[in-house]
């Protein structure tokens, strides 16, 4: 049979679309967003122009794709962790500043890629901001969700403080050796959630 079948085209169409969106988000991510242009992503996709426009119409677009896929990887290892470690709060959160000690660790690590967009586009209506923006809200959400299972007197409070100890480390990735990242976000972690949660003298996460 001559030509290609609507499945055919429609997974040619997916492969095209998820090789541009790989290409982008390497270049991207260590090159940042505003060194790196259409053209190259195509050269470096082995793509036409028109192929990436047929799959994301602007730029902007490519920028929250990009960003919406590093969202997903992230809550993926997220959601992993926290069900091997859903029976106690504390070791759950141990467990997450573990591997995001990793992460921060790794020699090729430069930084969040949510705070490294939203450095470079201040316009609060930007596409990709609002991506990041939502990422970070989540990122507390769910320390807030863990600070309630710890027992703490100001759930929100300490969920903050836990997501600025997080975010910090993104942003101090350059200065921070990979053995120390981890015991750094654990202890400092351990400080926070000692004082926010002494109710009664008894220790935090105690019945």
């Amino acid at each position: 049979m001559i030509g290609t079948t609507t499945e055919e085209a429609a997974a040619n169409g997916a492969d095209v679309r998820e090789r541009v969106l790989e290409t982008a988000s390497k270049l991207f991510y260590e090159r940042s967003v505003r060194a790196v242009g259409v053209d190259l992503v195509v050269a470096e996709a082995g793509v036409a122009k028109t192929s990436l426009y047929r799959h994301f119409r602007t730029k902007d677009d490519l920028i929250a794709a990009f960003l919406m896929r590093e969202d997903e990887d992230f809550w993926n290892t997220w959601e992993a962790v926290a069900q091997k470690n859903a029976a106690d709060p504390i070791s759950e959160l141990e467990a997450h500043l573990l591997w995001i000690g990793e992460r921060v660790g790794r020699p090729n690590y430069r930084g969040c890629p949510q705070i490294n967009v939203a450095a470079e586009f201040p316009e609060a209506d930007h596409p990709a901001r609002k991506v990041a923006y939502d990422h970070k809200a989540e990122l507390r959400r769910r320390l807030t969700v863990l600070a309630e299972r710890l027992g703490a007197r100001k759930p929100g409070e300490l969920g903050g403080q836990l997501a600025v100890l997080v975010n910090g480390a993104f942003v101090s990735s350059q200065m921070l050796t990979s053995e120390e990242a981890i015991p750094l976000l654990q202890h400092m972690a351990h400080a926070l959630v000692e004082a926010g949660c002494v109710q009664d003298a008894k220790p935090c996460g105690n019945d």
